[in-house]
């Protein structure tokens, strides 16, 4: 070797002066390790641990297949069922695993990040939970326009979970002040379209549901590999300042209210009533006429039959005529009749007034 010859200044390696060599050995003479007396050792080392005193390169074949087949194994790794694997190549994010038993080129190649994506995460918008289990009201973020110009206090909460572990980590930088600064915006543009009283009273639900698409979809669109669980309003009301104000305008919209819909139910109970009375009345005129008419004729018909018979037969026609009125008017009067002859000599005539009261009270 070209620094094996020490001795003295004949061309030597003379470093930091004196007689030290090219390793810095001291003024004690002695000589730094010999590189190829090293190497040649451990190839002796590693002949003894191959049996049968292999030759070293084959030696070194093996040793390096164990090696490589070992570094090749430890690219595998498993994702539990509440974790997502993201994998890194160089740093740099390339896929997403699903929960199992999965691979990757082994490290530093490759390696994986398995975060939890199962938990749900929640985002209070307008308003902050205290500890004591309250809420303090946030107004910068609560109050809202409505569609017809109102202001409307609104604190509502968005639920949220991983949906893309590799998105979620490298696409956005703070994906909750993202959620938060989405969910307020979707939020003041769907109440820009609703207003006040649907707001606050019946409209809630279509406000959540309108609001949870409309989120869901900008989010998308961003790529956080996010997901919208729920969307829950915790309150919608006017601001504080003239809440009072606005309670007495809706009492008095119920009440009002609340008058219309008995006027409407008395005029739906008089109004059909008066009509019912009104047709009744109508036809029963219309069957009294109806009788009238058919008397008439009925009598004008009768009246012409008899004076046909009457031109036919005058006699017979007034006889039958007399006798019938006879029969109409006496039919069912009590009646006695004396005959004015011979039988009826000396008979005083008796009106017994007392018995034909007791008959006519009978009756």
């Amino acid at each position: 070797m070209p620094w094996s010859n020490q001795g003295g200044n004949d061309g030597g390696w003379q470093g930091g002066g004196g007689n030290r060599g090219p390793w810095g050995q001291g003024p004690s003479g002695q000589q730094p390790p010999n590189l190829e007396d090293i190497i040649k050792k451990g190839q002796d080392r590693l002949k003894d641990l191959i049996p049968g005193g292999g030759g070293g390169t084959i030696g070194l074949v093996i040793l390096l297949l164990v090696i490589i087949t070992a570094w090749l194994i430890s690219g595998f790794y498993k994702v539990e069922t509440t974790e997502q694997g993201v994998v890194l190549r160089f740093g740099e994010w390339v896929k997403t695993t699903q929960p199992g038993l999965n691979y990757h080129l082994p490290y530093p190649i490759e390696t994986v990040l398995t975060p939890e994506v199962t938990t749900v995460n929640s985002v209070e918008v307008g308003f902050r939970a205290t500890r004591s289990g309250g809420s303090t009201p946030v107004e910068a973020e609560s109050l809202m326009l409505t569609g017809d110009e109102n202001i409307v206090d609104i604190g509502f909460t968005v639920l949220w979970k991983i949906k893309d572990a590799g998105k979620y980590l490298f696409n956005v930088d703070q994906p909750e002040r993202t959620i938060k600064a989405v969910a307020e915006s979707a939020m003041r543009e769907i109440i820009g379209r609703t207003d006040l009283t649907a707001a606050i009273t019946e409209g809630r639900l279509l406000v959540e549901t309108e609001v949870f698409k409309r989120l869901q979809q900008v989010l998308d669109e961003y790529g956080t590999g996010v997901q919208i669980m729920q969307v829950q309003l915790k309150n919608a009301e006017p601001p504080s300042q003239v809440i009072a104000a606005f309670r007495d305008v809706q009492a008095a919209e119920a009440d009002k209210e609340r008058a219309q819909n008995e006027a409407l139910a008395y005029s739906n109970d008089i109004i059909p009533r008066a009509r019912g009375q009104s047709e009744m009345i109508r036809q029963e005129a219309e069957g009294y006429k109806q009788k009238v008419i058919a008397e008439a004729q009925g009598e004008a018909a009768r009246f012409i039959s008899i004076y046909n018979e009457y031109i036919k037969a005058p006699y017979v026609t007034r006889q039958r005529i007399y006798l019938e009125t006879l029969q109409e008017v006496f039919t069912g009067k009590q009646k006695i009749i004396i005959d004015s002859g011979k039988t009826g000599t000396g008979v005083v005539p008796y009106l017994p007034l007392n018995e034909l009261q007791k008959g006519v009270t009978k009756k």
